[in-house]
């Protein structure tokens, strides 16, 4: 039997994230597939201090409810260590991330090109 599916999408606080998580949930193929929604968020960065953070954060929240995900959040100084040791933690084989203002694509996304060398065997899909 086939190994199940964990895929893991990155969010920042913002709504248009939805359709992030919307991909991601297309890429479940069955009931034992599991999708993850992340936010990781630098302990310096001033967290919700904007009412439009809060307010975005809590769509997410909602969006990844209706598909069946819950939505994490971590604070760390480390973003791709964090999202690595996620990664690990839960098997993730996915990582669904937006496009990077270089472009669109894996070779321009320089934070997805790093967490590609640490996890090889991830597939990305870059939005």
């Amino acid at each position: 039997m086939k190994n199940p599916k964990n895929v893991m999408v990155c969010v920042t606080q913002q709504k248009t994230c939805e359709r992030l998580i919307q991909n991601g949930h297309k890429l479940l193929k069955s009931n034992k597939d599991n999708l993850f929604v992340i936010h990781v968020v630098n302990p310096k960065d001033t967290f919700l201090n904007n009412s439009n953070d809060g307010e975005a954060l809590e769509y997410l929240f909602g969006v990844s409810k209706k598909v069946g995900a819950d939505l994490t959040v971590l604070r760390s100084k480390d973003v791709i260590k964090t999202i690595e040791e996620f990664a690990k933690k839960y098997n993730i084989t996915n990582i669904v991330m937006g496009s990077s203002p270089n472009g669109k694509g894996l070779e321009n996304h320089n934070f997805a090109l790093k967490l590609k060398k640490i996890l090889p065997l991830v597939e990305f899909t870059i939005i």
